[in-house]
């Protein structure tokens, strides 16, 4: 019909939002504390996904229930906010324990859970009744000994590890022996963090993507050390609360920041090289390949100085890694300030978050 090519515009352009969200989410707490390199790669002492290891642990992915009826999330942020409430929505828990050491960052996150499901009554998606039920599964609270008893700890606070190091520290003399410490980390070393909680066979990776309540991927990570039976457990929770886990090891980035950021870095090298211009790269990417949306557009929507931020870290890590290479026209707009769509300018106009023509 008629409005069949509008109605494909619309919906290229909602999952091009969608997909650069997803990739703000997996580098947005990143950078607020400016520790770039450390924050993606964690600490030069230990293996974080680039070293080959000769023995490797099996991962079994069956579908038998978590065992996880109490819950503790550590942070109500803006991943945490929505862990909390997906995972109270889904039945699954008699009590998730939502923590914030501070009053009112709690009370910011429990007013986030609060507005997001007054939403769903008010479209319909949620019975009133429903949505009481929701809320009052939740223990809102800033006293940490109330996730002494929980099966699951998710920590999803910002991006930084002496912070990380401090909770589960805490975390690993307050909670009872049993429990499975999970980290929402976008980038950090999982290795790391589970140095730090005492009990590294029992600390997963659980990288859900923002928003929570929307996105149904989450990556799940295994360090060599993980015991397999609980990263199944934790796999499996997964899929109890409505999302679609992915398996994946202590690698940089995870597996969907491992990939797009040198496939953006790949594009850039190619303005470089002046192969091919910025327009035509996106176009053929989009047309040529099936993504919604170029991935030097994609760069700008997140910001360039994110992207020179990861790249930046990843060579300084691992300067033997081919596939983590720093273009010369990334660094040149960076150092002129001309970050995409933040600022305006970077590889495209921007009027907002509208992008017009190639600069």
């Amino acid at each position: 019909s008629e409005r069949f090519p509008q109605y494909c515009n619309d919906k290229i352009e909602s999952t091009s939002t969608m997909i650069a969200n997803r990739l703000k989410s997996v580098v947005a707490g990143v950078w607020r504390n400016g520790s770039a390199a450390r924050s993606l790669v964690g600490s030069s002492g230990l293996d974080h996904g680039l070293t080959p290891r000769t023995e490797r642990k099996e991962f079994s992915s069956a579908a038998a229930p978590s065992g996880f009826d109490t819950l503790g999330v550590v942070g109500l942020g803006l991943m945490g906010h929505g862990i909390c409430q997906v995972a109270a929505a889904s039945g699954v828990h008699s009590n998730v324990v939502a923590f914030e050491p501070e009053q009112k960052f709690l009370d910011i996150g429990k007013e986030r859970i609060e507005k997001s499901v007054a939403k769903l009554v008010s479209k319909e998606k949620l019975t009133q009744e429903d949505a009481d039920k929701l809320m009052g599964s939740i223990t809102f609270t800033t006293d940490s000994s109330q996730l002494k008893n929980v099966d699951l700890v998710v920590e999803a606070v910002i991006e930084n590890m002496d912070l990380k190091e401090t909770i589960y520290t805490e975390l690993g003399s307050t909670c009872k022996p049993e429990t499975i410490f999970a980290s929402n980390t976008s980038s950090l070393s999982i290795a790391e963090m589970a140095a730090f909680s005492g009990r590294p066979d029992k600390f997963i990776g659980i990288h859900f993507f923002n928003p929570v309540q929307l996105m149904k991927l989450v990556e799940v990570i295994h360090t060599d050390r993980s015991d397999p039976i609980a990263f199944e457990r934790a796999y499996n929770w997964v899929s109890e609360i409505g999302k679609v886990p992915v398996k994946c090891g202590d690698t940089p980035g995870f597996i969907v920041n491992r990939i797009l950021v040198p496939n953006c870095m790949q594009a850039m090298l190619m303005v470089d090289r002046q192969d091919a211009t910025v327009h035509d790269i996106d176009v053929s990417m989009q047309l040529g390949a099936g993504v919604p949306m170029g991935p030097l557009k994609l760069s700008d929507y997140v910001g360039l100085d994110t992207m020179y931020n990861i790249a930046s870290g990843w060579v300084e890590k691992y300067p033997d890694e081919p596939a983590f290479v720093l273009p010369r026209c990334l660094v040149e707009k960076v150092e002129a300030g001309h970050l995409g769509r933040k600022t305006g300018q970077g590889f495209y106009h921007w009027n907002g978050d509208k992008p017009g023509k190639p600069v």
